[in-house]
């Protein structure tokens, strides 16, 4: 490298890459040019100039000494202040996978190398049951780490921080795509009431909303039960909104039924000993695997609940309020079409097909008949 820096072509636009403070910048100038060097002295001067800058830059006092340990406690403060749900995964993650490996690290001692030196060793450790993680499981611990050192940043604890630019792994082969099928609810259905009361109702709220698992468990208190209007309301979950939903008559009748005899403080699901339900996954393998369908997960509920829905014709905003979805992007990512849909489909284009060539076979002289007239759709 020329001297602290220099500039490159990539495709038709000069990049800057130079060096500050140990560190390695790569920049583009956004000046555009060719081989033959156009553009290289203004991009040249634009170097001069950005370099210039970023040597004038102030440091923080702790820039030197402060390690990723206490920039994840400043973060973890931060949860507490913002009342942050994720607090408790976030810490395991941290105490189980990151501290070992940054912890002791200073802050200025985080590379990209390093952290590209943590996803590899991260790809090959496997949990007690044996399995690796999955892409999702590194993203949501380097998040974390990304998170703390914004916050310094913002904060003025520290003047820079290493970039995280195209190191998190492609999630888009995890996404899960499995449902309920319909001929299956009956079984899972009974089988859920053979388990409980409480079992029954959860798993009807969780097929006919597609809710996450935690916001019945966490959530639902006697309180927010409005059986007059017969409505369910939800405090604020995990996308920061809460929530109100009408009642289909079976979950108004389950409710009603979990509900009886508590006070307004009890929470609406608990089990025989009165205790309120918080971990039911070996009751749920016990009732799906007796229901033949085995390895169903409860999140698995929250795509066929998306699914029930846009079948009726709920429009896809309504379908995101009463789910809890906050952006398109990551509701199209439940891929809320299964095999019957599919099917449906193509009945739907073979019986188009066959009216199309019928009406094109009349007899000789048979007027063709008059298109349709599109039908207001206005709801009076």
């Amino acid at each position: 490298m020329r001297g602290d820096g220099k500039v490159s072509l990539r495709g038709s636009v000069w990049w800057a890459t130079y060096v500050v403070r140990g560190r390695r910048v790569r920049k583009s100038t956004g000046i555009k040019g060719n081989k033959r060097g156009l553009g290289k002295r203004d991009a040249n001067n634009w170097l001069n100039k950005e370099m210039a800058q970023a040597k004038r830059r102030p440091t923080t006092p702790n820039d030197d000494k402060i390690t990723v340990r206490e920039l994840v406690e400043e973060l973890f403060k931060q949860y507490d202040i913002d009342g942050r749900k994720t607090k408790d995964d976030d810490e395991r993650r941290w105490k189980l996978h990151l501290a070992p490996f940054f912890g002791s690290s200073k802050a200025l001692e985080v590379t990209r190398g390093m952290i590209r030196d943590y996803i590899g060793a991260r790809k090959r450790e496997r949990d007690w049951h044996g399995n690796l993680p999955k892409p999702a499981t590194i993203n949501r611990e380097l998040s974390i780490l990304r998170e703390a050192f914004n916050l310094a940043v913002e904060d003025e604890r520290l003047s820079f921080m290493p970039s995280f630019k195209k190191l998190l792994l492609d999630e888009s082969a995890n996404v899960r795509r499995g449902f309920l099928k319909d001929h299956q609810y009956e079984a899972l259905a009974r089988e859920s009431g053979e388990s409980g009361l409480w079992m029954r109702a959860i798993f009807e709220i969780y097929y006919t909303y597609g809710w996450r698992r935690s916001e019945p468990l966490e959530d639902m208190r006697v309180r927010l039960r409005g059986f007059e209007h017969r409505t369910i309301s939800l405090d604020p979950s995990k996308n920061g909104e809460a929530r109100t939903v009408k009642m289909t008559q079976k979950v108004f009748e389950l409710l009603k039924a979990c509900c009886e005899g508590k006070g307004e403080d009890d929470y609406v699901f608990t089990r025989e000993s009165n205790k309120p339900v918080r971990d039911f996954r070996e009751s749920w393998k016990k009732v799906t695997d007796a229901a033949g369908v085995p390895g169903l997960l409860v999140h698995d509920l929250r795509r066929t609940g998306a699914r029930n829905m846009r079948r009726v014709g709920v429009d896809r905003d309504v379908i995101m309020k009463i789910g809890g979805w906050k952006t398109d992007s990551v509701f199209r990512r439940y891929n809320i079409v299964d095999e019957k849909d599919l099917h449906e489909a193509a009945s739907a284009l073979d019986r188009a097909r066959e009216k199309t060539q019928k009406s094109h076979n009349l007899p000789s002289g048979e007027k063709q008949p008059e298109a349709e007239q599109p039908q207001d759709a206005t709801i009076q």
